[in-house]
């Protein structure tokens, strides 16, 4: 097991990596990202004796730069496939920002019969766009924003974003140059197209519904000073919504805790999965 691709039926390649043997952990990552953001996590869960599997997102990444179907909708069906291309069974799942999205998505369309535990990291859902049922959220001109900065000068546009995703613009913080450089360069692989079709799906997909589907043991993790999908439109919203979930909230910390604080982040998840 190593590196791989697999051809959905509408023809587009995946790349994915699969490591180990074990319990199955698929991780799906966030915007601009690719499976290179969760390396943290593929090292330290394959040491413990666990299969890990991540794949780049259609339009992100190693895979394929469609045109069309860069959609929460094919993502979540794209995200099926390779699930039943590998046989996975007794499934951890594991989303960050868009990849939970991406994740509950999924459950919401194809149910939970592979599925054995969800974890949920800085995740979207279930809305992040403010409306008037949902005034938490954040206003759409933050989301055209983004837009005018992908279509624009996007090497750039990555490269400052990365300040907030991160916390790095925060007083006193510690600021790894690796870091940035390495979310530049997994957002200079994806697609220009991928990623700017992709911010509606993050911004204005509701996933609501998705998260009443999740039957499973689910662990929410989110940080509340998260810049990038404010805790209070997410985290604390789907922990009210999935049945049984467990919230934690790690105090200070930003949307890419997951590398910026991954030892905390693993204990968690590895706890939360031997539970």
């Amino acid at each position: 097991m190593s590196n791989g691709t697999i051809k959905t039926k509408d023809g587009t390649h995946i790349f994915y990596r699969d490591w180990g043997t074990g319990q199955p952990i698929l991780f799906s990552h966030g915007w601009p990202l690719s499976s290179e953001a969760w390396n943290p996590q593929m090292l330290f869960f394959a040491e413990k004796g666990y299969r890990v599997i991540a794949h780049d997102r259609r339009g992100h990444g190693r895979s394929d730069q469609p045109w069309d179907g860069n959609n929460m909708d094919q993502y979540a069906d794209d995200l099926a496939e390779l699930i039943e291309k590998l046989d996975l069974k007794n499934l951890v799942m594991v989303g960050h920002s868009t990849g939970g999205g991406e994740v509950v998505h999924y459950i919401g369309r194809h149910g939970t019969g592979r599925v054995a535990k969800v974890v949920l990291v800085g995740a979207v859902p279930p809305l992040m766009l403010k409306t008037a049922a949902n005034p938490e959220g954040t206003p759409i001109e933050v989301f055209d924003g983004i837009r005018k900065g992908t279509a624009g000068d996007r090497s750039q546009f990555f490269k400052d974003l990365t300040m907030p995703f991160y916390g790095f613009n925060k007083p006193g913080a510690k600021i790894s140059e690796g870091l940035r450089e390495s979310f530049w360069l997994q957002g200079m692989a994806g697609s220009v197209k991928g990623h700017y079709d992709c911010i509606h799906e993050f911004s204005e997909v509701d996933y609501t519904e998705d998260l009443k589907k999740i039957d499973k043991p689910t662990l929410v993790i989110h940080g509340d000073a998260d810049q990038i999908v404010p805790i209070a439109a997410a985290g604390l919203k789907s922990a009210k919504i999935v049945k049984g979930a467990t919230l934690k909230v790690y105090p200070g910390a930003p949307h890419g805790l997951a590398e910026t604080d991954a030892d905390t982040f693993n204990a968690d998840v590895l706890a939360f999965i031997k539970g």
